[in-house]
């Protein structure tokens, strides 16, 4: 009886210190929770909210939909959406493959190997605002670093950021030159887990170097292409800083720079419009949720 009732003691004094020992991790998290709290989930919450009112910051009148039916019957938010999709697809489409051909590079040199990574992974570390006001003065089109090359080498110059047609493409220059040094360093991480005995025997089986890169390496970079896409997807939908400095929140010339976000920052921040500005982030929101699912399900990237 006493060795029973000293098991229950002894089982009732650990759950005790289980309960202390849990309760101490919750108070250290209390901050960070209450920070997500004020931050994150109430400002989403009331982004919602606002977003069936019309509302200048002071005065508030509920109208439902309304806003929604504004926002999706202007042509600025089409053009905004196209501009944003625009930009991200390229990115994408010239930095993922031409990151994973430099890693593939950097990876087979021996010397000086850190050395190139430092150089390629500078510009990602470097402050968008920062990158996006020197390619300013790189894509201006009289005295532009750029154009001077092309007009050394014989090549047509471009107005770039002067006229709607180029402006996207120098937007896209500026952004691939952001990122793809996080592209090369991600590859380079898959590059070097996979493992050596697999191109042993290949090697021995007679496969040469490109059959090895076709039917080794490129296989076992699924999931690396498959997160660089979706996280290259969320931030390009996101994007606002680089279009901001070089094209205002109105994305001149001509809105032709002009995304989702600074159509947010023009209308809640410029037009005091802040029922419009939430019903558009609530579907900025839903378009990276869609996509999101979408690229998940395309790639079947376990998360």
């Amino acid at each position: 009886m006493k060795a029973k009732m000293g098991e229950s003691v002894q089982l009732q004094t650990r759950r005790n210190k289980a309960a202390k020992s849990t309760l101490t991790w919750y108070l250290f998290l209390l901050p960070t929770l209450l920070g997500i709290a004020c931050f994150i989930l109430y400002p989403v919450f009331e982004s919602f909210r606002l977003s069936f009112y019309r509302s200048n910051g002071t005065i508030e009148t509920w109208i439902g939909l309304g806003n929604y039916q504004r926002v999706l019957s202007s042509s600025a938010f089409w053009n905004a959406v196209y501009n944003t999709f625009y930009i991200a697809f390229f990115q994408l489409l010239l930095a993922i493959p031409a990151g994973f051909v430099l890693a593939c590079m950097i990876n087979r040199i021996k010397r000086f190997q850190s050395l190139f990574k430092v150089l390629f992974f500078l510009p990602n570390v470097t402050s968008i605002v920062a990158a996006a006001m020197i390619f300013m003065f790189v894509l201006q089109p009289e005295v532009g670093l750029i154009n001077h090359f092309l007009d050394l080498f014989g090549l047509p110059t471009s107005p770039w950021l002067s006229d709607p047609s180029t402006s996207k493409a120098g937007v896209i220059l500026l952004a691939v030159w952001h990122w793809l040094g996080f592209v090369i360093i991600i590859c380079l991480a898959n590059l070097q887990a996979i493992s050596p005995e697999l191109y042993e025997a290949a090697e021995i089986d007679g496969a040469s170097s490109l059959q090895q890169w076709l039917f080794i390496t490129i296989p076992n970079m699924a999931g690396t292409f498959a997160f660089l896409f979706i996280m290259g997807w969320i931030s390009g939908l996101q994007r606002f800083q680089e279009v901001f400095v070089l094209g205002g929140p109105g994305g001149s010339p001509s809105r032709s720079l002009q995304t989702m976000v600074a159509l947010i920052y023009e209308r809640g921040f410029g037009g005091f419009e802040f029922g419009i500005a939430s019903a558009i982030t609530v579907l900025l929101f839903l378009i990276i949720l869609a996509f999101t699912v979408l690229n998940l399900k395309l790639t079947r990237l376990k998360l």
